[in-house]
C-alpha cells in the first residue's frame, strides 16, 4: 500500500540524464567532454572572457557601480567626506629617511647627476611630508564626529591608496570607526593601505564608476597637495558644482601656498574663463581642524547639517 503521507519531492519525478553508455557509443562520454568543456558552455555569468567582451561592456558598467551600491546601503553609510592627495607624500619618518638615504649615496658619487635630481625630489616631498600627519588628523576627527564607531551615517572616503590617502584612512582607524577606500584596477601591481575598513574597501574596473561613488554621498571634498589625480578629482568636482549638476559643498584645498604655486585661479579670472563668483567655490586650509571646521559651518549655515 502506497503511503501517502509525504509529499512526493519534485526532483523524484524528473528523468535524470546520464551520458550514453560506451556499449551504445564508445566515443560518447568524450564529445560530451569536449562540448562541456568548450567556452560557449560556460554559464554567462561566470565567463570572464564573455563578461569582458566589448559587447558586455553595459553589464560591466551596472555590476561595478551596483556592488559598492548595496555595501554602502547594508553599512548605513548616508554621506561622505572625500579627502584626496598625493600618494608619495609618506609619513615624515619614511620621507627623511629616503632623504638621508640618498645623500648617503650620493656621497659616494657627488657628480651623480640622477641621484641629485633624485635627491631634489626627495627633499621636497620631505618639506611636505607634514600634510600626512594633517590628513590622518582630519581622519580622525571626522570617524570621531558622529554617536561612535559603528556611526557610518558621515564617513570617511579616499581612494583607498598610500600617501595622503593611507593617513586619513588611517585617522579613522585610530578612532576605531570604518573608513571607506576605492581602489581601482591598474596595470601595474598595487595595494589598498592597510587602515582602509575591509568591508567598505572596494575595487573599481572603471575609473567613472569610481568616481560616481566618490561624489554620489559626498557633503565635502578636501585636496590635499597632490598631482595629476588630485587635480583629475578636484577640477571635475568643481566643474560639477559651477554646473549645478550636483548640489553645492564645501571645498577645502590644503596647503595654500602649494595650491597657489601650482594654479593661479585669479588669471583664470582675470582671463575671463571663469566667473568670479567661481573663485570662491573652496577656500584655503593649513590644519585639519581649520578644514574640518569650515565643513561643520558651511553645512550650519546652508541648513544642511551633518546630523
Amino acid at each position: 500500500m502506497t503511503d501517502h503521507s509525504k509529499p512526493v519531492h519534485p526532483h523524484s519525478r524528473l528523468p535524470w540524464q546520464k551520458i550514453k553508455e560506451s556499449e551504445e557509443d564508445a566515443l560518447a562520454a568524450e564529445r560530451v567532454r569536449t562540448i562541456m568543456s568548450h567556452p560557449s558552455y560556460r554559464q554567462a555569468d561566470h565567463d570572464v572572457d564573455f563578461l569582458n567582451l566589448d559587447a558586455t561592456r553595459t553589464v560591466r558598467l551596472q555590476i561595478d557601480y551596483l556592488k559598492p551600491e548595496l555595501l554602502l546601503e547594508k553599512y548605513g553609510v548616508q554621506h561622505t567626506i572625500v579627502v584626496f592627495g598625493s600618494t608619495r607624500l609618506e609619513e615624515p619618518q619614511a620621507a627623511f629617511r629616503e632623504v638621508a638615504r640618498l645623500k648617503t649615496l650620493l656621497s659616494t658619487n657627488p657628480n651623480d647627476q640622477e641621484t641629485q635630481r633624485l635627491l631634489s625630489v626627495a627633499e621636497r616631498i620631505a618639506s611636505r611630508s607634514h600634510y600626512y600627519n594633517v590628513a590622518r588628523e582630519l581622519g580622525t576627527l571626522i570617524a570621531t564626529s558622529g554617536c561612535g564607531p559603528d556611526d557610518c551615517r558621515v564617513t570617511l572616503i579616499t581612494g583607498g591608496g598610500p600617501g595622503i590617502m593611507e593617513a586619513a584612512n588611517r585617522g579613522a582607524f585610530d578612532a576605531g570607526a570604518k573608513s571607506i577606500g576605492l581602489n581601482i584596477t591598474l596595470p601595474h601591481e598595487q595595494f589598498p593601505n592597510p587602515y582602509v575598513t575591509p568591508e567598505l574597501c572596494f575595487r573599481f574596473h572603471y575609473f567613472a564608476m569610481r568616481k560616481l561613488h566618490f561624489l554620489l554621498r559626498a557633503k565635502a571634498l578636501v585636496a590635499f597637495p597632490g598631482g595629476y589625480g588630485t587635480l583629475d578629482e578636484l577640477f571635475e568636482a568643481l566643474t560639477l558644482i559651477q554646473t549645478r549638476k550636483i548640489s553645492p559643498m564645501p571645498v577645502v584645498l590644503i596647503g595654500k601656498e602649494y595650491w597657489q604655486q601650482l594654479i593661479n585661479f585669479d588669471f583664470l579670472v582675470s582671463e575671463g574663463t571663469i566667473a568670479a563668483e567661481d573663485r570662491a567655490l573652496f577656500v584655503y586650509a593649513e590644519t585639519a581642524q581649520d578644514a574640518w571646521k569650515h565643513i561643520l559651518q558651511w553645512h550650519q549655515e546652508n541648513g544642511t547639517p551633518l546630523f
